[in-house]
């Protein structure tokens, strides 16, 4: 069970919080492994350098939430909306986690790394992405508009598409057969 305001250097496991709203205002250097978080509220709550592993925050509701130096591996975010959390030292990486139907519009995700991640349909919209890395990721139907791309590396992303002309791509790295998603509006044919 998860009691008091603050929580520091614990490791939850099998934890079901499904649909419930969380009381605790902090987590410091905390794990959450095979954790239950799917339509939590998470509202008002810090994490502050935890890691979750194996974990469900589908839908979950963040509003003014702290992130900051989260990692999350083999979790599962559908539908979360991240634009909606507190921007203060906002920061989180991604390896193996489905994040489709999500939302990161207008965030700071500067050298974000996203590793072997499904962002299906996810929005980027007005991101800040510098020197981010789409490391193995599956950007089908993601949305890029007025997104800050520079330095990204798409080199080993998928299924990626969007407007060169609405983006800010300087320096950004990508590599072939996938580039051609830059030029999806010109209704070309490339062979």
């Amino acid at each position: 069970m998860l009691e008091g305001l603050i929580q520091e250097d614990k490791t939850f496991e099998n934890l079901d919080y499904e649909e419930k709203k969380l009381t605790v205002t902090e987590f410091t250097e905390c794990e959450f492994i095979n954790c239950n978080f799917s339509k939590s509220d998470l509202s008002n709550i810090n994490f502050i350098d935890c890691f979750f592993k194996g974990s469900n925050l589908s839908l979950a509701i963040l509003s003014n939430t702290g992130i900051k130096n989260i990692r999350l591996l083999n979790c599962k975010l559908m539908g979360v909306d991240f634009s909606v959390c507190n921007n203060f030292l906002f920061s989180a990486s991604f390896e193996s986690c489905q994040l489709d139907y999500s939302s990161f519009y207008k965030k700071k995700m500067k050298k974000a790394v996203l590793d072997s991640c499904s962002l299906k349909q996810v929005d980027f919209a007005e991101t800040d992405l510098s020197a981010a890395v789409f490391k193995n990721c599956d950007l089908t139907d993601a949305v890029f508009m007025q997104t800050i791309l520079e330095k990204a590396d798409f080199r080993t992303a998928k299924n990626y598409a969007f407007d060169p002309e609405q983006n800010k791509i300087k320096k950004a790295k990508f590599s072939l057969p996938d580039v051609a998603g830059l030029l999806n509006k010109y209704n070309i044919e490339i062979s």
